[in-house]
């Protein structure tokens, strides 16, 4: 568009995880009339291809490689503050006396610094959270002392407002094991530090989902609620095009995956992914190898080049019969071809997302932060699937992962299961299209963009409101 009523830094935490939110976020708002324009650092800068959304280059200190170069975590995280904070100021002071000057930086949570970058040029500042409203509690409440770490046996379970209890597994594995992450929960208390700086508040889920959480959490983090945030194509169709977020920090078998999908019957293919961290033990990817064999049923599994080499190639040629291992997919084309009846998921929380609105039916297998409290909510809140237990060893075992296939695929829980699949696919479209409650949160942000700009006022509005 020619008239851009405000524009919009959109800057996220450089993982694939994040960037496709944040940037699907930055797609909605540029089909709403305000310029959008993505800061991400200069490893990842180079998979952006989005039509209509400008990109940016800031440096996280480690520009060939990005967090592989960095010693650890802390490291990486004061790093990024120091050389982003430094860089998006640049980006910020290009646009200041340009025709399009910068309105508002929404940020990732993840990067804090970000707000404080944005009230030192005197323009807006928003937060971006990526997790499910229900985590965001949890951890909101640890921040502010209202929940005290470790917990112990006896705090259990863990009563919060708009939450159902929550046993210890049921928790985030960074508040389960404090000592086991140090650095990653410190960036997520980090998260709330200045927040009450914050001009709005977005989280990426929806009404429907996960409106109590949202609303037992209010005064600590009053969030807009904008999601699902996922392509366009999937759900409204308000964005013409919008099939793909647009961002791949690796290159899709898109061909292989669908003709083989085209040969396969409807709902009779399980689609196997574990996102783009979790690593598995050899033992581990052993039994579901051995339990994708057993069960009989076709099956697409996505093993990423550092995992395959676990895999023994006798258990490779020997499931071949039925199914396809590939080193990457596209994740929301094979989960909305109508072959795919199933989705073994890490349970992150942005397959969670493209799962309930794509009315797949999944087996949750989590393994680490948030993935244990969004696998608790598929299988007992939302009821769209079922939770594969670990044994002793922390191991899902052959057994135990046939039985959930069977149980989606074909269970007495099974039409249930797939019942419930396709109500939480429609409310999400409905939330997300024009009028729903998501859609209504991100045109009333747009609003007040444009009111500021065409005003001229530098007064800040708090949590969206004047």
């Amino acid at each position: 568009m020619e008239n851009h009523q405000g524009h919009v830094v959109v800057l996220p935490y450089p993982s694939q995880g994040h960037i496709n939110p944040l940037l699907q976020f930055a797609k909605r708002l540029a089909s709403k009339g305000v310029k959008a324009t993505l800061a991400t650092t200069s490893y990842t800068v180079k998979s952006i291809c989005v039509h209509n959304i400008g990109v940016e280059s800031i440096s996280d200190g480690f520009d060939q490689s990005g967090f592989a170069q960095a010693a650890n975590e802390e490291t990486f995280l004061q790093s990024f503050k120091a050389n982003g904070s430094r860089t998006l100021s640049q980006i910020l002071n290009k646009f200041q006396d340009s025709e399009f000057p910068v309105t508002c930086v929404v940020y990732d949570s993840f990067l804090p610094w970000a707000l404080d970058v944005a009230k030192e040029h005197g323009i807006f500042g928003a937060t971006f959270f990526t997790n499910s409203a229900t985590v965001c509690s949890v951890v909101c409440h640890v921040h502010h002392g209202l929940l005290y770490l470790p917990f112990k046996p006896e705090d259990m379970p863990l009563l919060i407002p708009g939450l159902p209890p929550l046993n210890l597994l049921d928790l985030p594995s960074m508040l389960q094991k404090p000592d086991s992450y140090p650095a990653y929960l410190k960036m997520k208390l980090n998260q709330y530090s200045n927040l009450d700086k914050a001009d709005w508040i977005f989280g990426n889920t929806f009404q429907a989902l996960e409106g109590e959480a949202a609303k037992g959490v209010a005064k600590l983090w009053p969030a807009k609620l904008i999601g699902p945030m996922v392509p366009s194509a999937y759900l409204d169709g308000q964005i013409k095009g919008d099939k793909g977020y647009g961002a791949s920090l690796w290159k899709p078998l898109r061909e292989e995956c669908f003709e083989w999908l085209e040969t396969k019957a409807p709902k009779s293919v399980v689609y196997v992914s574990f996102g783009s961290m979790v690593t598995l033990t050899a033992k581990q990817m052993e039994e579901f190898a051995l339990g994708l064999k057993e069960s009989g049923v076709n099956f697409l599994w996505v093993v990423r080049k550092t995992e395959l080499c676990k895999l023994p190639c006798e258990i490779i040629d020997s499931v071949k019969e039925k199914g396809l291992l590939v080193t990457w997919c596209n994740q929301l084309e094979a989960l909305a071809h109508e072959a795919t009846g199933c989705f073994v998921t890490h349970c992150g929380w942005n397959s969670i997302l493209e799962g309930l609105s794509l009315g797949v039916p999944m087996v949750a297998v989590p393994k680490w932060a948030d993935q244990m409290t969004n696998a608790k909510f598929v299988e007992e809140i939302w009821e769209v699937g079922v939770r594969a237990k670990e044994d002793g060893d922390g191991i899902v075992r052959k057994g135990e992962f046939v039985g959930c296939l069977k149980e989606v695929m074909e269970g007495k829980r099974s039409k249930e299961i797939q019942k419930n699949s396709r109500k939480w696919r429609e409310l999400a479209k409905k939330e997300i299209s024009e009028g729903g409650s998501s859609d209504k949160c991100i045109t009333e942000f747009v609003e007040h963009l444009v009111r500021a700009n065409q005003t001229g006022e530098a007064k800040t509005f708090q949590n969206g409101k004047d």
